[in-house]
């Protein structure tokens, strides 16, 4: 039981933000065991701080030698525009997604 916000206590409910009524079904690919010749992505998805993170790890990949493509969703409250997953996915072989508040 929890209090809601008129100050009564009632059952807990937790909502969805996502509306996947029903999820697709996700199967994780193997890393690879190098970097060394792919194209690697880094995606800030705008939340605060991320492209912080992201500045250094470029700044880290760039170092050894890695090719680096920037990419930024326009917002992250919102999935990612369909333009810019087809121009991720044809520009890079692995992505690396900054999740920082």
């Amino acid at each position: 039981m929890a209090v809601n916000g008129t100050g009564v206590r009632g059952p807990l409910v937790v909502l969805d933000p996502t509306d996947e009524s029903a999820p697709d079904a996700r199967t994780a690919i193997a890393r690879p065991a190098s970097l060394d010749g792919l194209r690697v992505g880094l995606l800030d998805i705008s939340k605060p701080r991320g492209d912080v993170f992201l500045d250094r790890l470029a700044e880290l990949l760039a170092e050894r030698g890695v090719t680096v493509r920037r990419y930024a969703k326009p917002t992250f409250t919102k999935p990612m525009p369909p333009d810019l997953r087809r121009e991720i996915t044809t520009e890079c072989d692995v992505v690396i997604e900054a999740l920082a508040d």
